[in-house]
C-alpha cells in the first residue's frame, strides 16, 4: 500500500465516522423531540433508510434551527436540575432552618466528593455564617 492509498482510506474512514455522528445526532434528535408525532419519526427513518445522504441533508435544512433550540432547551434543563439538586442536598434552598455548622458540613461532604466546586463551597459558608 502506498501512500496515496493510505491517505485516500484516511479520507474514507473519517467521512464514515462523520456520516454516523450525523446520522445518531439526528436519530437523537428526532427521539427527543415531544412535538413530532410517531408517524412523522416514522417516515423520516424510512426516508433515511432508503436515502440517506438526501434525508440528512433535507432533515438539517428543515428542522437544523430546532435542533440547536432543542438542545440548549436540554442543557438548560439539566444544569437546573442539577443546580436544584445540589441546593437540595447541601441545605440552601431559601429558608432552611438547619445549624451553619450542619451547612458548612455538608457543604465539605460535597466539595470532597466533588460534586461541587470550591467556589461553591466557599459560597455555602459564607451563606451559613451569614
Amino acid at each position: 500500500m502506498d501512500l496515496g492509498d493510505f491517505l485516500w482510506s484516511l479520507l474514507v474512514i473519517y467521512f464514515i465516522i462523520f456520516y454516523f455522528m450525523l446520522l445518531f445526532r439526528i436519530l437523537g434528535d428526532l427521539f427527543s423531540d415531544d412535538d413530532v408525532s410517531g408517524w412523522a419519526k416514522t417516515a423520516w427513518i424510512i426516508f433515511m433508510l432508503l436515502l440517506p445522504f438526501l434525508a440528512i441533508f433535507v432533515y438539517l435544512i428543515v428542522r437544523g434551527k430546532g435542533m440547536y433550540e432543542r438542545a440548549g432547551e436540554r442543557a438548560a434543563a439539566a444544569n437546573a436540575a442539577q443546580q436544584d439538586y445540589i441546593r437540595e442536598v447541601a441545605g440552601t434552598s431559601g429558608g432552611s432552618g438547619a445549624d451553619p455548622a450542619g451547612q458548612i458540613a455538608r457543604g465539605h461532604e460535597l466539595l470532597t466528593s466533588g460534586t461541587i466546586t470550591q467556589q461553591e463551597f466557599d459560597a455555602i459558608k459564607a451563606k451559613a455564617l451569614a
